[in-house]
């Protein structure tokens, strides 16, 4: 009877083991199928370079930066600006929508100056912006 228990626990030891093997092995293998979605924090995607410049912006200017938020939302238009002609032949009205986003949401930001952009304005058309460029993604 004990040489029956032990060659049984023998066997169930075994499996377990080799499924836990199996598994920690399959994990980086699972990982290789997907392609990465992000480079150093920047998505890849037609739109990731304009999200991330407009992520930046928006996080210097909660950090009350407004000079870097001006300055980065500056770049993030400069870069639209040479870079729409793309989607605006492909998809006028997304290039459209995301153009008009853009510039609410970096209108206050390049004019802290003169006025103290409202945070809440902000808030909401940085958040209006980053879903417009999801339409062209």
């Amino acid at each position: 009877m004990k040489q029956v228990c032990r060659t049984g626990f023998r066997a169930l030891w075994s499996i377990g083991l080799c499924m836990m093997l199996t598994g920690i092995f399959r994990l980086p293998c699972l990982a290789q199928d997907k392609a990465p979605t992000q480079t150093a924090g920047v998505d890849n995607t037609k739109m990731g370079a304009y999200r991330a410049l407009a992520q930046l912006s928006f996080q210097a200017f909660q950090k009350g930066d407004n000079a870097t938020a001006a300055e980065l939302a500056r770049i993030l238009e400069r870069t639209w600006d040479k870079g729409e002609g793309d989607l605006s032949k492909s998809n006028p009205e997304v290039c459209k929508q995301i153009d008009g986003s853009m510039d609410g949401f970096i209108k206050p930001v390049l004019q802290y100056t003169a006025k103290a952009p409202d945070p809440a304005a902000v808030q909401a058309a940085y958040n209006t912006h980053l879903e417009k460029l999801k339409l062209a993604d």
